[in-house]
C-alpha cells in the first residue's frame, strides 16, 4: 500500500475530527467488528450475526457456549478502553490488564504471565522458556518507549511490537487477542484506526506473522498497511462526504480510465484502496482519485 495514498485517507478521516469524537455508533460497530475478527480466528464460535445481535441490538444469542458469549462481551469493553488507554503509556502492566479484562472468569490464569513452557502450533518460532518472560517483557516495554521516541514510523513500530509480543508469548493462552489489541492501542496513540483482522484474513496473517519470526517485517508491514487502508475506507463510508462512499467498482467504469476487473486486479493486489462487502470489491471516489494522483498515471 502506497504511503501516500493511504496518509491521504487518513488525512480526510482526521477533518472529520479526531478518532475518540466519531459517533458512539460508529465506535460501537467498530468494536463488534474487531471483537467478531479477533475471536472467531481464534476459533470462537459466535457468527458476524451473533455478535451484531449481542453487542449492537442487546439481545441474546441462543445455542451459543457461554465461554464463548463471555469472550466477546469482555473483548469489547477491553478494545472500547482502549481510547482512554491511548493517553497512557503501554507496560507491562497494561498487558497483564488486558489479558485479565477479556479472560476473566474465562481462563483460570487470567491476567498472569505463563508458567509453563509452550509452543506455538503451526509456527517455526519456539517462544522463550518460562522463566525469561518477565524480564523480555520489560526490555520490550524499554525497546518500545525507545524506537517511538526516537519516531520510528506507525507501521514499522508496529509490526515490530506485534512480532516481539507474539514472539515472547507471556501468557499460556490468548496472546492472539491480547497482541492484536495492544497493536490497536499502538495505532490510536498514533491517530490512526484500528486494523481488523477477520476470517478471510486469518491465513495471511498467520503467514506474515510467522516469516516477521523467520525472515523479516516487511510482509507483516504491509499486512498492517492495507488492513489499515480497509478501516480507514469503512470510517469514511460512515461518516466521510457524498466522496467516500463505497460502491461496486463496476460503478467507476463509466468514469474511466479503468475497468472493474482491472481495478478488482489492483485492489487484491493491495494496491487500490479497497474491501470486499459480500464478496465483492468497494472503493470510494476518494480512494480512487488519490490512487490516480499517487500511482495511476504511470500506468
Amino acid at each position: 500500500m502506497n504511503e501516500s495514498i493511504l496518509g491521504n485517507l487518513r488525512d480526510a478521516l482526521l477533518t472529520r475530527g479526531p478518532l475518540d469524537a466519531l459517533p458512539e455508533p460508529v465506535w460501537k460497530r467498530v468494536g463488534a467488528l474487531n471483537t467478531w475478527g479477533t475471536n472467531a480466528i481464534e476459533g470462537n464460535t459466535l457468527t458476524w450475526r451473533d455478535v451484531e445481535r449481542l453487542l449492537l441490538m442487546n439481545q441474546s444469542v441462543p445455542d451459543r457456549p457461554m465461554r464463548d458469549v463471555l469472550e466477546t462481551w469482555q473483548h469489547e469493553a477491553a478494545f472500547r478502553d482502549l481510547l482512554r488507554r491511548r493517553a497512557e503509556p503501554i507496560t507491562p502492566v497494561t498487558v497483564v490488564e488486558l489479558h485479565e479484562a477479556v479472560f476473566r472468569g474465562v481462563k483460570p490464569d487470567a491476567g498472569q504471565w505463563r508458567r509453563v513452557n509452550v509452543r506455538i502450533t503451526g509456527s517455526r518460532h519456539t517462544p522463550p522458556r518460562m522463566e525469561k518472560v518477565v524480564p523480555l517483557m520489560d526490555a520490550w516495554e524499554r525497546a518500545y518507549a525507545r524506537r517511538d521516541t526516537e519516531g520510528e514510523g506507525v507501521f514499522p513500530l508496529g509490526a515490530w511490537m506485534h512480532r516481539e509480543f507474539e514472539s515472547i508469548h507471556p501468557f499460556s493462552d490468548g496472546n492472539g487477542r491480547v497482541g492484536r489489541l495492544l497493536l490497536n492501542l499502538h495505532f490510536l496513540k498514533h491517530s490512526w484506526p484500528p486494523v481488523h483482522v477477520l476470517p478471510p484474513d486469518r491465513d495471511r496473517y498467520i503467514r506474515c506473522l510467522d516469516a516477521a519470526h523467520a525472515e523479516g517485517l516487511a510482509r507483516l508491514e504491509e499486512f498492517l498497511r492495507e488492513a489499515n487502508a480497509r478501516s480507514v475506507l469503512d470510517l469514511l463510508d460512515q461518516v466521510g462526504t457524498a466522496e467516500d462512499e463505497l460502491r461496486p467498482l463496476k460503478a467507476f467504469e463509466a468514469r474511466g480510465p479503468y475497468s472493474a476487473k482491472y481495478l478488482a486486479l489492483r485492489a487484491s493486489q493491495g494496491v487500490l484502496p479497497a474491501l470486499k462487502v459480500s464478496g465483492d470489491w468497494r472503493t470510494s471516489r476518494r480512494a480512487l482519485r488519490v490512487y490516480r494522483e499517487a500511482i495511476g498515471r504511470t500506468e
